[in-house]
């Protein structure tokens, strides 16, 4: 029997999730004061740090959602703590998506918590509960690039402010690919609801591939280069120059 003190515990944060989000504080304290005597180290901690914690809102949003929408057993599975060690797939959730950014510059999370859709009611709770993950992301890019919208820079170190417009690049490149309509991924997740059954099974075969299809894809140089512009685009909007995302990338890769 579920009780209120079992449910306080199903949904208290996890040590692990407040250990990533010390060294994001801590390498991101130091990639602000030049602490560190290899700056590119602390921004590579510190962007690494956070787009980890951004991993876990990410699949926490979309648990969320889903325990509102009428799946209880969200709590039990451990997805409510934020720890990342809780997710279906460990390596689809952190250390893939680390991969794809260390080794491409691209913000792409991977499926990673289990919904039990047989619980949840209603087409628009499930569109809901697949978008909640991306809008995360956007979220989450708001604030990373709030200070380059605001105009508040001034009293930003260079280092930081290259870092954050990196981390915003990969919060943008998020939410965009996670909104495409591509099976195994978060925008296929919010129109499945409304296909006829007979799509959604020719369709299903093909979703444990989604991700690695459309990663693929990203390094054909003509789409590549469609993407980033479009990203670039939506950058330049919210303040971000290019030329600030590509120190940021360069910085990150400090051992290049």
């Amino acid at each position: 029997m579920t009780t209120a003190a079992s449910r306080r515990a199903e949904r208290q944060i996890s040590p692990v999730f407040v250990g990533i989000l010390a060294v994001t504080a801590v390498t991101g304290w130091a990639a602000w004061t030049g602490f560190a005597a290899q700056p590119g180290v602390a921004v590579f901690l510190f962007v690494t740090g956070a787009w980890v914690v951004s991993l876990c809102l990410h699949e926490y949003a979309h648990a969320r959602t889903a325990l509102h929408s009428g799946d209880i057993s969200v709590g039990a599975k451990g997805y409510l703590t934020l720890n990342p060690l809780k997710y279906t797939h460990a390596l689809l959730s952190i250390v893939l998506p680390v991969l794809f950014v260390i080794m491409g510059g691209i913000g792409l999370p991977g499926g990673a918590v289990f919904i039990e859709r047989g619980r949840i009611q209603g087409r628009w709770k499930h569109s809901l509960i697949s978008a909640a993950g991306p809008l995360t992301n956007v979220l989450f890019a708001a604030v990373c690039t709030a200070p380059f919208w605001l105009d508040a820079l001034d009293g930003v170190p260079r280092d930081f402010r290259y870092a954050l417009a990196f981390l915003a690049l990969l919060q943008v490149t998020a939410a965009i690919l996670n909104f495409l309509p591509v099976p195994g991924l978060d925008g296929y997740g919010v129109v499945e609801p409304w296909l006829s059954y007979n799509i959604r099974r020719q369709v299903e075969p093909f979703a444990p591939f989604g991700l690695l299809f459309v990663f693929a894809l990203l390094w054909l140089p003509q789409i590549n280069s469609v993407f980033f512009d479009a990203v670039d685009a939506v950058l330049r909007v919210l303040g971000v120059s290019e030329l600030e995302t590509t120190f940021g990338w360069s910085l990150y890769r400090f051992w290049a």
